[in-house]
């Protein structure tokens, strides 16, 4: 192989073409980069380039793994690997480690420190430049500061359109963004679901200046049930309480009981017992023939909380063990969503050549996420529409 491979100076200036304005990453950048500084010294040329070592982060990101190699490793994180130690397999894999790594880097320190070091990216024409630079793919999308501070946070299922709304609108805080802004880093995200559930996530963790109305808990009254002296299962809405379990939640109080008129309606259930119709009689709906009489107890418990069921089955994923599959941000990969008893466990993404159910390459590769209200209502609304590739129900976790 090397007796036909051209020599070091034949090949130096296209190196330098596809470098150009590039932080180079390497798997022990050390060692790379000092061969090419020397290399481009023998030259007479000054190859200064910042570097990112993907063994210094994996330590740092992913810690306790058996073995840094690069071999060892990616195959522990379920990223294929092939032509093992030749320069187009071994890069490959280096690509998908790093983006594992940008993800489960949620406190942005790769990015800000990238952003502080590129002076290049303060330029008259800036607005422009970021709108050429940015994808018309899904994702989330980082707007920041000259100091590489994150100002605002987004999603889009296109982020270079979403961007020349945000560049060219007059109103006041798009004014305030258009001056402040230096530089946009974005993450790929294949479908909108992760985009949603990460941009509610980056928001809260990040708080930036120009996300103020998204900081808080959007979602403040949920749905609740329980079980009443005569066995009658009762749905109610209340106040939003992470201590308190939720079949759904809701923006505002009429949202939310709209919302459960028409779940009502739908399962024909009794407004007495959804708290729709107070009264120690019978509801209005028995009156007008619509109910079957569970609010005087002439329905028995057994048949009318076989319609409330099928409600719960349908709205909730509480208890549910479950990977929620979708599109992933190329063509060979999918997304992963990890639900865990009803609880939002966090996402990642794995090649299509791995068995994704294999716990160990799962969490590995899940990006651990906070189960907030907000979360569930993001998953529970999406799920709803069903546009999903798949869910795949796991065993429950055995109790110790």
């Amino acid at each position: 192989m090397l007796r036909s491979a051209p020599k070091f100076y034949e090949i130096a200036k296209r190196i330098i073409e596809i470098t150009n304005g590039a932080i180079i990453v390497a798997h022990n950048a050390k060692f790379d980069n000092r061969i090419l500084t020397t290399e481009f010294d023998r030259l007479g040329y000054d190859f200064n380039k910042n570097t990112l070592c993907t063994v210094e982060l994996s330590k740092e990101l992913i810690p306790e793994m058996p073995s840094y190699s690069l071999g060892k490793l990616v195959r522990s994180l379920g990223i294929p690997i092939t032509d093992r130690h030749r320069a187009q397999g071994d890069a490959k894999a280096t690509v998908e480690l790093f983006k594992l790594l940008l993800q489960k880097d949620v406190n942005k320190n790769i990015i800000q420190a990238s952003v502080r070091k590129d002076p290049k990216r303060h330029l008259d024409t800036k607005l422009l430049d970021l709108i050429a630079e940015a994808p018309s793919e899904t994702g989330v999308y980082y707007m920041h500061n000259e100091e590489g501070e994150i100002i605002y946070i987004g999603k889009s299922k296109n982020i270079k359109k979403r961007l020349t709304q945000h560049f060219t609108n007059d109103n006041r805080k798009s004014k305030k963004i258009q001056v402040e802004v230096a530089a946009v880093t974005y993450e790929l995200t294949g479908n909108e679901l992760i985009a949603l559930l990460k941009e509610s996530e980056e928001i809260k963790r990040k708080k930036p200046t120009y996300n103020r109305a998204l900081r808080k808990t959007l979602f403040q009254y949920q749905l609740g049930s329980f079980v009443d002296e005569d066995d009658y299962i009762n749905l109610k809405i209340e106040k939003a309480d992470n201590a308190k379990p939720a079949i759904t939640t809701f923006s505002n109080y009429q949202q939310a009981k709209s919302s459960l008129f028409a779940i009502t309606e739908k399962y024909d259930l009794c407004q007495k017992l959804t708290g729709l119709y107070k009264t120690n009689s019978n509801c209005f709906n028995y009156t007008v023939k619509n109910c079957e009489g569970a609010c005087i107890k002439l329905e028995n418990a057994r048949d009318y909380n076989i319609r409330v069921q099928l409600f719960l089955d349908e709205y909730s994923y509480a208890n549910q063990h479950m990977l929620i599959i979708d599109r992933g941000r190329d063509v060979d990969e999918r997304s992963v969503i990890l639900i865990e008893n009803g609880v939002y466990k966090g996402f990642g993404f794995y090649s299509l050549n791995y068995q994704i159910t294999n716990p160990e390459v799962l969490k590995s590769i899940i990006t651990p996420m906070t189960n907030n209200r907000d979360a569930q209502h993001i998953i529970q609304a999406y799920l709803k529409k069903r546009r999903v590739l798949k869910i795949i129900p796991l065993a429950p976790e055995p109790s110790n």
